[in-house]
């Protein structure tokens, strides 16, 4: 319904401290182009884009593309969706803005603004594998529903390692948690060697959190907060 997702976009006042950031934990650059007027970059693990942008926006907010936006737009309104910003015509870039129940800042752009890099193979990060983009919401049903009406498939609920509601789609998972350790949304990593992929992240000098739930041991899992504020939640994977 959305189209097919873009990018997570951040807020990034100081793009030169973020993008050494992801890139000292594996993270590559991908081609911009020059669509928007304000700085902006966007670095890849070949999974998951971050889109770096040098203006204030709700962030982060989760980016999409649809070709031939004003065609679709019958399509949003149907879904009863209240639009914060529109921007549409025949002379400026497409793009619309909106939220989800829990007030998950959302964008529809016509079209791309990168272009993916050509990899010969993955780039492998020191965070592991990008599983999902993880949404603090107690009240789920509401967003359930939105989601769902979106094209996503939502899952029961899982109790372990915390209360977790899976909605994924073909580019992009979301998941819901329901504790009251996640104050603001967090992009979710795993990896089975967790453990010693965060001794090596000490070793290097990052600062870990352990702003999670209780039930997570620190020993192996933990929180890695980037320069502009965006949470990685970097877990023991039980596979």
């Amino acid at each position: 319904m959305f189209g097919r997702f873009l990018e997570i976009s951040l807020y990034t006042p100081e793009i030169r401290d973020s993008l050494a950031f992801y890139e000292s934990l594996g993270f590559v650059q991908a081609p911009v182009g020059e669509v928007f007027n304000h700085p902006y970059a966007v670095v890849t693990d070949g999974r998951l884009f971050l889109g770096l942008h040098g203006r204030a926006l709700p962030a982060p907010t989760l980016t999409f593309v649809m070709p031939r936006l004003m065609h679709g737009m019958e399509q949003l309104e149907q879904l009863g969706i209240e639009f914060d910003e529109l921007q549409l015509g025949n002379e400026v870039f497409n793009r619309v803005s909106f939220r989800d129940p829990s007030g998950q800042c959302i964008n529809v752009f016509e079209a791309r603004t990168f272009s993916p890099p050509p990899f010969e193979s993955q780039p492998a990060t020191t965070c592991g594998y990008f599983t999902e983009y993880g949404l603090p919401a107690r009240e789920q049903s509401a967003m359930r529903a939105f989601w769902e009406a979106a094209g996503f498939v939502a899952w029961d609920e899982q109790s372990e390692p915390f209360a977790r509601t899976a909605i994924t789609s073909d580019h992009l998972n979301l998941a819901l948690y329901r504790s009251r350790a996640f104050r603001q949304p967090v992009l979710t990593f795993e990896d089975r060697d967790m453990r010693e992929r965060l001794t090596r992240l000490t070793e290097r000098g990052f600062q870990l959190s352990d702003e999670m739930p209780d039930s997570l041991d620190d020993r192996c899992n933990a929180i890695l907060i980037a320069p502009e504020g965006t949470r990685l939640l970097l877990l023991q994977s039980e596979d």
